[in-house]
């Protein structure tokens, strides 16, 4: 930016450009990138001939939907976007703002939009916003009237109305690769806007560092930044791994319980569980425990994955799955974390079958496409006075009066002649399905 020329950026909460921060400010607020060329991940995203780097190089930018976990350069690009563009940046935060804010953007960029100047609005955290606000966007971006770039770390296919998504462009950024954040942090050491007066870090540290910081950049800033401020004060010749221990303390987990990462995780468990594997089955319930997702959801799931894929190969594991249910109720956490981790290796190293919600499935699948047949009237009711005239319950055989306590007697309505069950011969199965072969022929449906 030649001197003289106006500023880039007019936003009341930031007005300074790309990569200006106030003196004291956080180590990753001073490196913040000011160009793509100091930008690091999404290199997916950012390719050569990429629709988004294009409309970045082109100062045309599009609405947009960044979507990813915090620390992944979502607000950074969205600045970068603004700057190429020589657009007003305007920004907002939809937990503290509101249709009156909006409404003020709004006016402000129909004002620009005299002059010929684009406003790009960068809305983070936009899934917090109800239909209502979201609606009360959608005529200035039809219009054009503002480059809409809305951060969220929600799957936005859940959170943003249709109707704006329809509007724009979503782009998923991707957690920092380890060697992308140990880049980000060797940078810091020499760049003289960050710590280039900082004590040695030995590699191990910043390794270490760059593996914990799980893909957040600022996370892995603002480690540096405290380990080597104790480092400094204390006298230490070098930053080692116990400063950077220190600093991380423990590592926050990238997991929201209500949103995309709940049913990520929950989806990799059941996989995991059905896949046998019990080392990924126990990973997957660490992570929802460690992120404080509820006993009770993931118990319910337990108890329904009993049935839906252990079933009658190991009946005892419904048997497992509901008490722990009780125990969870009865106990809370922490101490549920024991019950729920037996019922997870039971479950994991359980046989495995679907073959009773398969046959379910098949009978429901009957049924609707040929509709509800009526039973034989020798098993409908016959309790009810006049019955017996209308031939209800006429010629029914007690089967506990039959030699085998079977009745050769016709069971389904006339018509039905599918067999919806069969046994997948694991575990307990494996000793139905001869039962099975025995009462079919019994029944005279072999």
């Amino acid at each position: 930016m030649g001197e003289g020329s106006e500023p880039l950026f007019e936003t009341e909460s930031d007005p300074a450009p790309t990569g200006a921060a106030a003196e004291g400010a956080p180590l990753a607020a001073r490196l913040r990138p000011r160009d793509l060329s100091e930008f690091s991940g999404q290199g997916a995203l950012l390719a050569e001939g990429s629709a988004l780097r294009t409309a970045i190089e082109s100062g045309e930018p599009h609405s947009a939907v960044f979507y990813g976990p915090p620390g992944t350069g979502k607000t950074t690009l969205a600045r970068i976007i603004a700057e190429r563009a020589r657009g007003a940046f305007e920004e907002l935060s939809a937990v503290n703002a509101g249709r009156a804010e909006v409404r003020e953007v709004i006016a402000r960029a129909r004002e620009r939009r005299k002059g010929g100047r684009p406003t790009i609005f960068f809305l983070d955290e936009i899934h917090r916003f109800n239909k209502g606000q979201q609606d009360a966007l959608l005529p200035a971006v039809e219009e054009g009237l503002v480059r809409l770039i809305g951060a969220t770390t929600e799957n936005p296919y859940f959170e943003v109305n249709s109707a704006l998504l329809s509007r724009s462009q979503i782009y998923e950024f991707q957690p920092l690769a380890p060697d992308e954040v140990e880049g980000l942090l060797r940078r810091a050491l020499e760049d003289p806007r960050g710590l280039p007066e900082a004590p040695p870090v030995s590699d191990e540290a910043l390794a270490m560092l760059a593996e914990r910081a799980g893909g957040d950049a600022r996370v892995a800033l603002a480690g540096l930044e405290r380990a080597v401020e104790s480092a400094a004060s204390a006298g230490a010749p070098e930053v080692g791994m116990a400063a950077i221990e220190d600093a991380l303390q423990r590592k926050a987990l990238l997991y929201d319980k209500g949103g995309d990462r709940h049913y990520d995780y929950i989806s990799a468990w059941i996989k995991a569980t059905r896949g046998s594997d019990v080392d990924a089955s126990l990973y997957y319930l660490a992570v929802m425990l460690e992120g404080g997702e509820d006993p009770r959801f993931i118990v319910r799931r337990m108890v329904i994955f009993a049935s839906e894929d252990v079933g009658n190969a190991d009946p005892q594991a419904l048997l497992v799955a509901t008490a722990t249910g009780a125990a969870v109720d009865r106990v809370g956490l922490p101490e549920c974390a024991l019950n729920l981790a037996q019922a997870c290796v039971y479950l994991a190293l359980a046989p495995k079958s679907n073959a009773s919600y398969a046959a379910l499935g098949k009978a429901r699948g009957h049924v609707r496409a040929h509709g509800a047949q009526a039973p034989p009237p020798h098993l409908q009711d016959a309790h009810y006075p006049g019955a017996s005239e209308l031939g209800r319950g006429e010629g029914y055989r007690y089967p506990h009066d039959e030699p085998e306590g079977v009745a050769d007697q016709r069971l389904l309505p006339d018509g039905v002649e599918e067999l919806f069950y069969e046994p997948s011969g694991r575990g307990f199965e494996a000793a139905l399905a001869e039962r099975l072969e025995q009462l079919r022929k019994l029944l005279g449906r072999d």
